[in-house]
C-alpha cells in the first residue's frame, strides 16, 4: 500500500488552481432530490488520476487500477472506476454542497447537489380578521411542520401577492403584511410553499374588514329643477358601508322621523320646498357621511290676455295695451310678431312690464303682439292681439299710361295707403268721371287729351289727398317702304334712297343689316331722315337696308332693299406658269373683280385664241413661246380692263448622279457629281430621300453640284439623289446607291474552349466587311480550312493549341485575325444508371450513376427538372451522396424519368432516361358483381387490386382449402351448390403483399326469405374466414 499512501498524500497536496472549474463534465442522476433517497454522480470523461470532493473535502481518491474511500463516506458511497461515477445512499440534508470531480492536470468540474426535506402541514394564520379599513395593519403568518429549502408565494384568490406601497414581506416570505388595509383585501389569502421536490397550498384565511360609509349618492325621482304643486317626490339614498350604516333624514336642519333609505313626499305644496339630507353612520368605523339636494316646489301660472286701454290707435297719438294674468307670475315679456319686444324711444313698459305704452303709435308698429308670463315652473302666452294703425290717406299713387293711341281703352288705377281703405273719385276736366280706384275711359279721340285727377277720401281720420296724371292721344303708324330715286347705283356716282311712310310719323331711323345706320363721309340723311344719300356709291356699301317709322304708341319697318353697287371689271388677274417644256398643254387662268361678273376674251399675237376665262393651249412648240392677253368686260358700267402674261417654251431637263471610277473604300476620299442638261438655279441633295446637310467631311462645291466625303465612313452608305430647281420645275435624279467597303474587322470565333478525344470540335468565324470576307483557318502554322466554318477531325490529345482564323477582303486589300485556344480533356465515355434492389414502396432504394471517364461533378434529374433535395415536397425523402441517390424510404410520390449527368470542362453527358416505377400493394381490393341472381342465370365476379405490378388473383367458396379458380374473373352459374361466400385472394409477385376481399352470394327463391348480403356477410365471416385461412 505504499503507492496509494504516497498518492494520497500527493493528491491532498497539490494545488488545483492551474485548472479551470468545467460544470458540464459532470452531472447528476437527480438534482434537487428528497432525504434518504440515492444519487449517482456521472462523469462525461473518465478519470484515471484525480479525486472525487465534497465542499472541498476528499470523498474517494482515483489512480490507475485503484481507488481509496474516505473512511466517513465508506459505508455510503459506491465509485465505478469504469465510468467514474460516483453513487450516494441514504442521502440527508447535510449532503448539500458543492461536489468536485478533479483530474489530475487535465480538469476540475464542480456541481451543486440539493437534498431536501419534502414540504407538510402548511398552516396559515392572521393576527386578526376583523378589521377596520384605513385604521388597521393585517399580519399573516405562514408555518411549515417539515421541509427544507422553502420559497414562499402568496395567493389572493387566484392571483399572486407581490410587494407595493402596502404589501410586505418578512421572515423569507413566511409572513405577508398588509400596512392601513382597504375593502379589497379581504382575501381569501393562502401561501403556497414550495421547495424543488415538494410543494403545498395552506387552506385559505378570510379577512373581515369594515369600512364606510362612503361614496354617498341621493337618487330623486323624478329629477327636476322645480316641482309643481300636487307632484309625488321619492329621494333614495345609498352608501357603501360594512357593516350597513344607520340611516337619518332632516330637512333644513331638522331630523325626520323616518329611517329607511327612501323618502316619499306626495302631493307636494308650496311649504315642501327647503333643503333634504339624509345621514350615514357605521357603528364599527364610528364615521359619518351625508348627501343632500334643493327641492322646490312652485304653482304655476294658468291665464294670459292682452287688453287695450284708452282710444283707438291713431297714427301720431298715444295708444296702450295691459297684459292680464292669473297665478305666481315672476316675470312678463313682450313678444312683436315671435320676437322679443324691447323698450325703444315710442315703445316703453310700465308695471314690471305689465302695461305696454307707443307714444305715439306709428303704422309701423303694426303686427303680431304676445305677452308671456312665466316662473321657474311653467310659462304662459296670450293669444295674439293683432294692432293695426289707424293712419291716411297718403299721397296718392296713380298707375296707367302717359301716352294712347286713338280708338284704345286705357285704364288708370289709383292707390293711397290708408286704414281703413279710402274712398276714391276721378275728375276730367273739373267733371266727376268715376267713384272708383280704376277708371277705364270709353274709346279715345284726339280731344280726349288732358289732364285726369284721383281724390282719395278716409271716413275714420276724416283726411283727403290728390293727385293727377297727363294723357296724350295719338294717330298709328301704318305703312313704310324704300323707293330709288334717280339712276342706278354705279360705283362712284350718287345714288339716292327714299322712306316713303303714312301716319303720324314722329322719327325714322335706316338700319344697315339689323344695326342703325349714322351718317359718314360718303352717306348722308336729309332733316327728317327721309332721304338717305351715297355721295359716291361705293362697291362697300354692298348689303341689306330698311327704314322704321314710328312715334312713341306704334312702328313700321319696310321691306329689305338689297344694294348691289355696279362696278368694274378691275385688273385682271392671269393664274399660270411662266415656262413649260415642248409637247406640254398649259392651262391659263384669268380673273377680274366685277358686278356684274365680266365677259372675258385671250389674245396671242393680237389674234383671240378663247372667249372664256380659262385657256387650255395645243400641245407646246418653241414658236409658242410669247405674250398672252387677258381683256375683261362689263356690259353695264361699259369698261374693259386687260393683262398679259409671258410664256416660255423649252425643251426637256435631264438630272443623274455620276460616280468615280474607283470604288468607295472607308477612309479614302471620294466625290459624287450631278450632271443637269437644260436650265437650272439650284442643286440640292438627298440621302435616303431626307435632305444632305454639310458637316467637317461631307462638304459641298461648284454651287452645289459636287458633294464630297473625305474621309469616307461605313455611315455614309446609302441612296444619294440630287434635286435641279428653277422658277419653273424641280427634277429629282434616280438613286444611286453608294455602298461604301470597308473591314474586314476582327473576326469573332465561336466554338469551345474544350474538347474529349475521340469527338470533333466545330469552330465558326465571322468578321464584319464589305464586301464578305474570305476565311483561312490555321493550326500550328499550317491551313486546315478555307470556309468560315471550320470542324476538326476526331480529337487527340496533341490536336490542343492555338486554332487562328484570318479574314480577308479583295478590295480594301486588308486582313484580321483572330486566335481560339483548344484544350482536348479525356472523355467521358458512358453515363449509366444502376439499381441493385427492387424499388418496393416504404423501403429504402438506392440509384447509382456509373461513369466511365473522369468527370468534375454529378447532379441528378427528375422528370427533365433539376433535383434539390433542399426543396424536396414533404412525401418525399431523399439524400444524394456522391453518386448515389438515396431514397429514405421510397414511395409511389418518386415515380418518374430519372437521369444523372456527369460534367466536364467540355460540357455535361446526361445517362439514358431511367424510368423508376414504385412496386406497391395491394392496397386495397373490390370484388364487382352481383349480390344475388335468379336460379340457372350466369354470374360473372370481377376483383381489382390497387397495385403495381398487377396481383395475382386466386377464388375460394366458403371454407374450401383450395382454389376453385385463377385470374380476376370468376363465373358460374347460380344454382344452391354454388351460394355462399366468395373469397378473392389478390398477391403482388413482387411486394409479396396478400390481400383478401369476400363477398356473399344468394340465389333468389320466389317463397324464401332473403337475408342482405351484409347480414350474411357478418354472420358466416366468423366460420369461414377462420376455417380457411387456418
Amino acid at each position: 500500500m505504499e503507492c496509494p499512501v504516497l498518492f494520497y498524500f500527493l493528491l491532498a497536496t497539490i494545488s488545483f488552481e492551474t485548472t479551470t472549474a468545467i460544470s458540464q463534465n459532470i452531472y447528476a442522476s437527480e438534482n434537487p432530490l428528497p432525504v434518504g433517497s440515492n444519487v449517482t454522480l456521472f462523469s462525461r470523461i473518465n478519470v484515471t488520476t484525480g479525486a472525487w470532493m465534497f465542499n472541498s473535502n476528499i470523498i474517494v481518491m482515483i489512480f490507475p487500477g485503484d481507488r481509496i474511500i474516505d473512511d466517513t463516506w465508506r459505508e455510503r458511497v459506491i465509485f465505478n472506476s469504469t465510468t467514474s461515477s460516483l453513487t450516494i445512499r441514504s442521502l440527508q440534508v447535510e449532503d448539500s454542497g458543492l461536489y468536485t470531480l478533479q483530474a489530475l492536470n487535465f480538469f476540475r468540474s464542480e456541481l451543486t447537489l440539493s437534498v431536501q426535506v419534502p414540504i407538510s402541514n402548511v398552516t396559515l394564520r392572521a393576527n386578526a380578521t376583523n378589521l377596520v379599513e384605513f385604521n388597521d395593519t393585517a399580519v399573516l403568518m405562514c408555518t411549515v411542520a417539515n421541509g427544507s429549502s422553502l420559497s414562499y408565494v402568496w395567493l389572493k384568490g387566484n392571483t399572486v401577492v407581490t410587494a407595493s406601497g402596502g404589501v410586505q414581506f418578512s421572515d423569507g416570505g413566511a409572513t405577508l403584511i398588509i400596512v392601513r388595509v382597504t375593502r379589497y383585501d379581504e382575501g381569501p389569502f393562502r401561501c403556497n410553499v414550495s421547495n424543488g421536490i415538494s410543494q403545498e397550498i395552506s387552506l385559505p384565511v378570510h379577512l373581515n374588514i369594515s369600512y364606510g360609509p362612503s361614496n354617498t349618492t341621493m337618487m330623486i325621482m323624478p329629477m327636476k329643477y322645480i316641482y309643481k304643486t300636487g307632484s309625488n317626490i321619492l329621494l333614495s339614498c345609498s352608501a357603501e358601508s360594512s357593516p350597513a350604516a344607520i340611516i337619518r333624514w332632516m330637512v333644513n336642519g331638522v331630523y325626520l322621523n323616518d329611517f329607511s333609505p327612501q323618502l316619499q313626499l306626495e302631493m307636494v305644496t308650496e311649504s315642501h320646498s327647503g333643503n333634504y339630507q339624509c345621514l350615514f353612520y357605521n357603528t364599527a368605523t364610528s364615521r359619518f357621511t351625508s348627501a343632500s339636494a334643493m327641492i322646490r316646489i312652485l304653482a304655476p301660472v294658468t291665464m294670459v290676455s292682452i287688453k287695450m286701454i284708452g282710444p283707438l290707435p291713431i297714427q301720431n297719438h298715444t295708444f296702450t295695451l295691459i297684459c292680464e294674468t292669473a297665478g305666481s307670475v315672476e316675470s312678463i315679456i313682450w313678444m312683436y310678431n315671435w320676437s322679443q319686444l324691447y323698450p325703444d324711444n315710442t315703445r316703453n313698459f310700465t308695471m314690471n312690464n305689465t302695461i305696454l305704452t307707443f307714444d305715439p303709435v306709428m303704422a309701423s308698429d303694426n303686427g303680431n303682439y304676445q305677452c308671456v308670463a312665466s316662473n321657474p315652473l311653467n310659462s304662459s302666452t296670450s293669444e295674439i292681439f293683432t294692432l293695426e294703425v289707424i293712419y291716411g290717406p297718403e299721397k296718392p299713387t296713380i298707375m296707367g299710361p302717359n301716352m294712347a293711341l286713338t280708338g284704345d281703352n286705357v285704364t288708370l288705377n289709383c292707390y293711397a295707403s290708408s286704414n281703413p281703405i279710402s274712398i276714391y273719385k276721378w275728375f276730367f276736366n273739373d267733371s266727376i268721371v268715376a267713384n272708383t280706384s280704376e277708371y277705364v275711359t270709353p274709346p279715345l279721340t284726339r280731344d280726349m287729351s288732358g289732364m285726369y285727377t284721383c281724390m282719395a277720401y278716409n271716413n275714420i281720420t276724416g283726411k283727403n289727398s290728390t293727385a293727377y296724371t297727363m294723357l296724350t292721344v295719338l294717330a298709328p303708324v301704318t305703312m313704310a317702304s324704300i323707293e330709288i330715286v334717280g339712276p342706278l347705283p354705279i360705283q362712284n356716282h350718287t345714288f339716292t334712297l327714299i322712306c316713303e311712310t303714312t301716319g303720324s310719323v314722329e322719327s325714322i331711323i335706316w338700319m344697315y343689316y339689323w344695326s342703325p345706320l349714322y351718317p359718314d363721309n360718303t352717306r348722308n340723311f336729309s332733316m327728317d331722315n327721309t332721304i338717305l344719300t351715297f355721295d359716291p356709291v361705293m362697291a362697300s356699301d354692298n348689303g341689306n337696308y330698311r327704314c322704321v317709322a314710328s312715334n312713341p304708341l306704334s312702328s313700321s319697318t319696310s321691306e329689305i332693299f338689297t344694294l348691289q353697287v355696279f362696278y368694274g371689271p378691275e385688273k385682271p388677274t392671269i393664274m399660270g406658269p411662266n415656262m413649260a417644256m415642248t409637247g406640254d398643254n398649259v392651262t391659263l387662268s384669268c380673273y377680274a373683280s366685277s358686278n356684274p361678273v365680266s365677259i372675258y376674251k385671250w389674245f396671242f399675237n393680237d389674234s383671240i385664241v378663247a372667249n372664256t376665262s380659262e385657256y387650255v393651249t395645243l400641245p407646246l412648240t418653241r414658236d409658242l413661246s410669247g405674250m398672252y392677253t387677258c381683256m375683261a368686260y362689263n356690259n353695264i358700267t361699259g369698261k374693259n380692263s386687260t393683262a398679259y402674261t409671258m410664256l416660255t417654251v423649252i425643251d426637256p431637263i435631264m438630272v443623274h448622279v455620276e460616280a468615280p471610277m474607283n470604288p468607295p473604300i472607308e477612309g479614302h476620299f471620294y466625290n459624287l457629281t450631278c450632271n443637269v442638261t437644260g436650265p437650272t438655279e439650284h442643286i440640292y441633295w438627298l440621302k435616303n430621300y431626307e435632305p444632305l446637310h454639310e458637316n467637317d467631311r461631307t462638304v459641298f462645291y461648284m454651287n452645289n453640284k459636287t458633294v464630297t466625303f473625305n474621309p469616307l465612313e461605313q455611315t455614309d452608305t446609302g441612296n444619294y439623289q440630287c434635286m435641279s430647281i428653277n422658277t419653273v420645275w424641280s427634277i429629282t435624279s434616280p438613286p444611286f446607291k453608294l455602298l461604301v467597303n470597308f473591314g474586314p474587322e476582327t473576326p469573332i470565333i465561336d466554338g469551345p474552349a474544350f474538347a474529349e478525344t475521340g469527338h470533333t470540335a466545330k469552330f465558326s468565324c465571322s468578321a464584319k466587311s464589305v464586301p464578305p470576307s474570305q476565311y483561312h483557318w490555321f493550326f500550328n502554322d499550317s491551313t486546315v480550312a478555307n470556309t468560315s466554318v471550320f470542324t476538326t477531325g476526331l480529337l487527340s490529345f496533341n490536336m490542343s493549341g492555338e486554332y487562328t482564323c484570318m479574314a480577308s477582303n479583295y478590295v480594301t486589300e486588308n486582313v484580321s485575325i483572330s486566335v481560339k485556344m483548344l484544350t482536348v480533356i479525356e472523355a467521358i465515355e458512358s453515363v449509366m444508371i444502376r439499381n441493385n434492389t427492387v424499388p418496393i414502396n416504404s423501403e429504402n432504394f438506392t440509384l447509382t450513376c456509373e461513369v466511365n471517364g473522369p468527370y468534375d461533378k454529378i447532379y441528378w434529374m427528375k422528370d427533365n427538372m433539376y433535383l434539390n433535395t433542399s426543396t424536396a415536397k414533404a412525401n418525399m425523402s431523399y439524400e444524394i451522396e456522391n453518386n448515389t441517390l438515396h431514397f429514405t424510404p421510397v414511395t409511389m410520390y418518386n415515380d418518374g424519368i430519372y437521369q444523372c449527368v456527369a460534367t466536364n470542362q467540355a460540357g455535361p453527358h446526361a445517362s439514358p432516361q431511367y424510368v423508376l416505377l414504385v412496386n406497391y400493394g395491394p392496397l386495397s381490393v373490390h370484388i364487382l358483381g352481383p349480390d344475388s341472381a335468379k336460379v340457372g342465370s350466369s354470374v360473372s365476379l370481377t376483383c381489382s387490386a390497387a397495385s403495381q405490378p398487377d396481383c395475382d388473383f386466386d377464388w375460394f367458396l366458403n371454407s374450401q382449402p383450395s382454389a376453385i379458380k385463377t385470374g380476376s374473373v370468376i363465373t358460374f352459374p347460380a344454382t344452391k351448390e354454388n351460394e355462399g361466400n366468395y373469397t378473392c385472394k389478390a398477391k403482388n409477385p413482387v411486394t409479396n403483399i396478400t390481400m383478401y376481399e369476400i363477398k356473399a352470394f344468394t340465389v333468389d327463391h320466389a317463397s324464401t326469405f332473403h337475408i342482405p348480403s351484409n347480414m350474411m356477410l357478418m354472420v358466416l365471416v366468423a366460420l369461414s374466414v377462420t376455417a380457411l385461412f387456418n
